[in-house]
């Protein structure tokens, strides 16, 4: 977007300062900057996956804040690169107690870890409390010569 365009736009959408959903204004620099998502109100969507294999490296309580699902999927199987990580879990607990709303939340692991195992049991009450339930795998979907887990999810 060229710059007379990116500035024109923040001065005649005052209350909005969005260019294509990135922030536009300069002065408001922090060291998360890149990190950051501007403010806004939160989507709601039918089912997201948790990025980065849930990993912490950029999930944290804002995303759960700000992308409320109806199912979450949780695809890490690789403890030695905190994936799931207990951390992005957690998250999810946190971000959902923000909602203000208690709708229904399925957490959709696609590996039973020991990760999720401990979460599951450290924080059933709480998940209770937050309308979230833990979906387990017990289905496998055989393909060719490989065979994995899955769930079947309906709308």
């Amino acid at each position: 977007v060229p710059e007379d365009e990116l500035s024109r736009s923040s001065h005649s959408n005052p209350g909005k300062s969005l260019v294509n959903g990135i922030k536009t204004n300069p002065a408001s620099n922090s060291p998360k900057s890149s990190l950051s998502v501007p403010m806004g109100p939160p989507v709601y969507v039918d089912l997201a996956y948790i990025p980065n294999h849930c990993s912490g490296k950029n999930t944290d309580p804002e995303f759960f804040k700000r992308v409320r699902a109806s199912y979450y999927v949780v695809s890490g199987n690789d403890a030695a690169n905190g994936e799931p990580s207990r951390a992005v879990l957690d998250a999810l607990l946190e971000g959902k107690s923000q909602w203000g709303e208690n709708l229904q939340v399925t957490l959709i692991p696609t590996h039973d870890t020991e990760v999720t195992r401990e979460w599951y049991q450290q924080t059933h009450e709480k998940q209770q409390e937050l309308n979230i339930m833990v979906l387990a795998s017990s289905s496998t979907v055989v393909m060719q010569d490989e065979s994995f887990p899955a769930c079947k999810i309906e709308f």
